[in-house]
């Protein structure tokens, strides 16, 4: 069965590019973007692990770690990771799943059949500390994924889940944010809301980011 918002995502124990990997407790208390990829050496694919890597600082700033998953062996990888590295310049500094066996391909419903049932499809799980899931984006091959993308979607999941607002369309770190409908009592939003907000709407009430 396809996981969906807020399931609890299966744990597992597999091996990759860092040896074997316990996922509960190699992800231990952080937030974890798992990416997965059709093969290795395939050309889209080698690009996203290289940007990934010169990101990685930007997902520790959120103590989020990222790992990624391909269907080949922890050999292949070691070699793919060769060309990762000298072709995007720099250094892949996470570990990158072995799924040979297909097995978290299929607990993480990764083969989509009618797209192509012998690769799995190139999604992105962000999953929280808790373990939940709290996102997920699949791409067609032809398109590289946009990482600062998932950055943003951490920085507004990390942002409401503290406070009691919700992030609007094209929402960045510092942005304006939308107070939560069920919000109503004016004592209750001037406590919460000291730096004020303008109604648009009953309904559209944006505020200054409440934790800047």
């Amino acid at each position: 069965m396809a996981l969906r918002l807020g399931d609890t995502v299966p744990n597992f124990t597999q091996s990759s590019s860092e040896g074997e990997i316990n996922f509960y407790d190699w992800a231990g208390d952080s937030w974890v973007v798992l990416f997965s990829h059709p093969a290795d050496y395939t050309p889209v694919c080698t690009t996203e692990l290289g940007e990934v890597a010169k990101l990685k600082p930007e997902f520790d700033k959120r103590n989020a770690k990222v790992i990624a998953l391909s269907v080949d062996d922890a050999d292949s990888h070691q070699g793919w990771i060769q060309d990762i590295n000298e072709t995007q310049n720099t250094t892949v500094n996470y570990p990158v799943l072995a799924d040979a066996d297909k097995k978290v391909s299929d607990l993480y419903d990764m083969i989509h059949p009618n797209a192509n049932a012998s690769v799995t499809v190139r999604t992105v799980f962000v999953i929280d500390p808790q373990k939940k899931l709290r996102l997920t984006i699949t791409y067609p091959p032809s398109t590289g994924r946009n990482f600062d993308e998932i950055l943003r979607v951490i920085d507004s999941l990390q942002l409401t889940d503290h406070h009691q607002v919700a992030t609007p369309v094209n929402w960045k770190e510092g942005d304006e944010c939308v107070i939560v409908p069920s919000l109503k009592d004016p004592e209750v939003l001037k406590e919460k809301f000291p730096k004020g907000y303008t109604e648009v709407k009953p309904y559209l009430r944006m505020t200054p980011q409440p934790n800047k």
